[in-house]
């Protein structure tokens, strides 16, 4: 756990090949300060831009926690929230997978709810985590890289 200087906890940021656990995230979070939490889930879709995806697989540069740590540490500066967590998955995923997690705790459901936007956004814009879709007629796309 690393905290800012605004009070900020950033408490669980990770990218990891293993299946996320969103009650684990969730849990991460909790404070008694806290009224508000804001969770954001993504999962691996059956379609992109009108193709029919198959499966993917996401690749991350060796960077990728230490940015993710400097991202949540940035978005509860600025939004004033008490905990962040944040934890990306890595390798191959199906339809239906679990491929991010985010939550962030405030006093209230406001500020959870601004920051948990500003949260994903900022993560998928900035951190290098790159996606591999593999589309059902056997094409296939790179999403994210620089």
């Amino acid at each position: 756990m690393s905290s800012v200087s605004d009070g900020t906890d950033v408490v669980l940021c990770d990218v990891r090949e293993e299946p996320l656990s969103v009650d684990e995230v969730l849990d991460a979070v909790r404070h008694s300060q806290c009224g508000g939490i804001a969770l954001f889930v993504g999962v691996v879709r059956d379609h992109d831009n009108g193709a029919d995806v198959a499966a993917l697989d996401y690749s991350a540069h060796p960077s990728a926690v230490e940015t993710l740590q400097r991202v949540c540490a940035e978005v509860g500066a600025r939004h004033g929230v008490a905990r962040l967590a944040a934890v990306h998955r890595t390798g191959h995923l199906e339809i239906g997978d679990t491929a991010v997690v985010v939550a962030v705790a405030a006093a209230h459901r406001g500020e959870a709810f601004t920051a948990c936007r500003d949260l994903i956004d900022t993560l998928k814009s900035t951190v290098p985590i790159w996606k591999h879709q593999r589309f059902a007629d056997g094409s296939d796309e790179w999403v994210g890289l620089p």
